[in-house]
């Protein structure tokens, strides 16, 4: 582990052309801070699904294979042929990783704004945060309220804004209610207690008992499990209940998205008073943000013609909403860092302990309740 501040340990992903995935950690030097930018001590990182995209790219995990050292550990894994395609923007070239974090602001530069931030701990986003130093604007960061440690920061910009980023686009779009799956994730937790909060009806789906038993402890009224030999009535009865005519669909891949859209249909259809051989004219969509089934989407089309499925992601998102909506959005989280927009972690290591195989092999699968926080300046 480096020592000195001015050089610190970051974590890379590498994709070759020969079809290898090589994750490894290297020695960089800490750029010193202009005048208005810090340098903050990275002590809480999350493994978000949307890190593991880059972390991992498409390669197959199984083949992992583990080298170097334990205190400069390298990891290599085989990518499939076929998915090498998708790669080619990336190929050959080293990319640090790690979406969000926080830390401790240990240098500044010149102006009045950076200079009032030594010595605070503060949340920032922006990329390479798997990183022991991280410089970085001094306007890009969030001071944490008083008694706020790193790891209740880490997770403050991607999972809260993303689930507010839902029911923001639920009342712009102009739905009353949400239908949420993987609902039992750290953000469906977040999603569930803004809506109790805020009197949002919401529907989780999950996949097994366990999860639904996960939200109904948290308050959640509607809760259907996909596995379920009676899902699609359990989903319809929920959709009567609720009204929710918006989606936002972590999954992807498979026969979800086209069965939550066929359910909203029967629901609609449970009240109408006249007959269309087209289908409801109410509005049924699916936003599609995640991709934890990588595979093609499959719509059976018994839904009318009134519907869409598109794509969600939270940075165009708040781009469209513009500075003063993302900074209300923003005010809200830290408010509520504590309560509404809690994380909670299966496991804190180090950077040399995220390239351990063991580590991998479970934070890789995505799973409900093992969300995994690097501390980049603990010990390996």
């Amino acid at each position: 582990m480096a020592s000195d501040s001015k050089t610190g340990l970051q974590l890379r992903s590498l994709i070759k052309k020969s079809g290898e995935l090589e994750i490894s950690l290297v020695e960089v030097p800490t750029p010193e801070p202009a005048d208005d930018e810090i340098v903050v001590r990275v002590e809480a990182t999350p493994i978000n699904p949307s890190d593991l995209g880059l972390l991992v790219g498409a390669a197959d995990m199984t083949t992992a294979r583990a080298a170097g050292s334990k205190a400069s550990p390298v990891i290599t894994a085989k990518v499939p042929e076929a998915a090498m395609r998708a790669m080619a923007a990336r190929l050959d070239e080293s990319m640090p990783v790690g979406n969000e974090g926080a830390g401790v602001v240990i240098r500044t530069g010149s102006s009045e704004a950076a200079k009032a931030l030594m010595g605070k701990t503060v949340a920032m986003i922006g990329g390479a945060m798997y990183a022991q130093y991280r410089t970085i604007k001094a306007r890009d960061v969030l001071v944490l309220p008083e008694g706020a440690s790193a790891a209740d920061g880490a997770s403050c910009f991607v999972n809260p804004l993303t689930a507010l980023g839902m029911t923001e686009t639920m009342r712009r779009e102009g739905h009353k209610a949400l239908v949420h799956t993987a609902a039992a994730s750290n953000l469906g937790q977040m999603l569930n207690k803004i809506c109790l909060k805020d009197g949002i009806p919401l529907v989780n789906i999950v996949r097994n008992q366990e999860q639904a038993d996960i939200l109904h402890k948290i308050g959640a009224k509607h809760v259907v499990d996909s596995k379920s030999p009676g899902f699609m009535d359990e989903l319809t009865k929920a959709l009567i209940e609720t009204g929710a005519t918006i989606a936002f669909d972590a999954i992807g891949g498979g026969r979800l998205a086209g069965q939550i859209l066929t359910a909203m249909e029967a629901a609609i259809n449970k009240t109408a008073t006249t007959y269309s051989r087209y289908g409801s004219n109410v509005h049924k969509q699916v936003y599609v943000y995640g991709s934890l089934d990588p595979g093609p989407i499959e719509l059976s089309r018994n839904f009318g013609m009134a519907w869409g499925v598109g794509g969600w992601l939270l940075f165009p998102f708040l781009m469209k909403i513009g500075a003063a909506d993302g900074a209300r959005l923003r005010q809200r989280v830290m408010a509520e860092l504590k309560t509404t927009f809690a994380s909670h972690y299966g496991k804190v290591i180090s950077l040399q302990e995220a390239l351990d195989l063991a580590n991998i092999a479970v934070y890789a699968k995505r799973s409900t309740g093992e969300k995994f926080l690097i501390n980049p300046n603990k010990g390996g």
